[in-house]
């Protein structure tokens, strides 16, 4: 396995007991850091990103959207996170954990559409120990009318194989000087179903429920063992949110997967086929403790638009600038971060 120096830094700077403290100082005191040269070309280089992700999608004919920031209900599938709420004139609304819900109408009217939205999760405490997690953050949410979940994974493939290019071309010389070597990717990136990389982290030494989510743990040794991204799909039901497709030809895989980075660096990119049939849809909701009775607007929506059959993902604009970057945790690329459980700070 292969740890990212900045990777291996992080986790030993976890190891240390004033680890916490080392954060909160970090997070309470954001703009002095934020003044020096690195985090500079950081934030600059976080812009020339975002600027490769709408120039490529847009050139595939994607149009961007405005995404929501409330709404009566929000993505639950946040892996042990919390949603936040608002008095809405007297109802009671979320703040986006993700758009999910709301892209499917867009790109039934728009064909491909873009939103790069902001979100907030609640995160549960010991998240601050991953270098991959922040409270607040932005995410690219790409969508594809009448799409597959494959046909998604070829657009993220081609999309993060454009951005790092384009990041390297730009600022190539500049990041050799942060000690990050940025290496082009090349396509096809591999792939392994969920049964195949449960089992591979397994031989690698870390033990992971054979019907779940990969664990934090988990997920960065596979990242670590890898020199390229590569993906993961088809994982079981159960492991993700009401709106990832089953296969109606094999009950309990859904169309769907993730994507990691290399190098230790872990998740880049979630997306799946959407569930689209109304009963279908109610019943996997109750299955995954959802009152459908919240969901009045999705439901509607899916039968008026029936069959809104699409694909999508989301990818992280501070993870993917953590990787271009070469940087310990998100916490260094994003401006006034938030962590969970440290309050006080910008």
């Amino acid at each position: 396995m292969k740890f990212h120096p900045a990777v291996a830094e992080f986790e030993k700077l976890v190891s240390n007991n004033g680890y916490r403290k080392t954060v909160e100082e970090w997070l309470r005191y954001s703009w002095r850091w934020a003044t020096r040269e690195k985090y500079k070309l950081v934030f600059k280089i976080q812009a020339a990103a975002l600027r490769a992700i709408r120039e490529f999608l847009d050139s595939q004919g994607f149009v961007e959207v405005l995404s929501p920031i409330v709404g009566p209900v929000t993505d639950p599938g946040i892996r042990g996170a919390k949603q936040a709420q608002i008095d809405f004139y007297g109802a009671p609304y979320k703040v986006m954990s993700s758009a999910i819900l709301y892209k499917q109408y867009m790109a039934a009217a728009l064909g491909k559409i873009y939103f790069v939205s902001p979100n907030l999760r609640l995160e549960p405490p010991e998240s601050i120990y991953t270098g991959r997690h922040l409270v607040e953050f932005y995410q690219v949410d790409v969508e594809i009318y009448k799409g597959t979940y494959r046909d998604a994974m070829d657009v993220a493939e081609r999309l993060t194989t454009y951005v790092v290019k384009y990041i390297r071309d730009l600022y190539g010389k500049e990041l050799e000087k942060l000690d990050r070597n940025l290496w082009e990717f090349k396509k096809p990136f591999y792939r392994y179903s969920h049964r195949e990389v449960v089992k591979l982290a397994h031989d690698l030494g870390c033990r992971n429920p054979t019907n779940g989510e990969l664990t934090w743990e988990c997920e960065k040794i596979i990242s670590a063992y890898h020199d390229a991204p590569v993906f993961i799909y088809e994982y079981p039901k159960g492991s993700r949110g009401f709106y990832d497709r089953e296969d109606p030809q094999r009950p309990g895989v859904l169309l769907d997967f993730d994507m990691l980075y290399p190098e230790g660096f872990g998740e880049a990119i979630s997306g799946a086929e959407r569930e689209y049939e109304p009963e279908k849809v109610i019943q996997r909701m109750r299955e995954s403790g959802e009152d459908p009775t919240n969901y009045q607007w999705y439901l509607q929506m899916l039968r008026e638009l029936y069959p809104l059959q699409t694909a999508g993902f989301g990818i992280g604009v501070e993870r993917l600038t953590r990787y271009l970057c070469g940087l310990r945790a998100v916490w260094e690329a994003r401006p006034y971060p938030k962590l969970a459980g440290i309050v006080g700070t910008p």
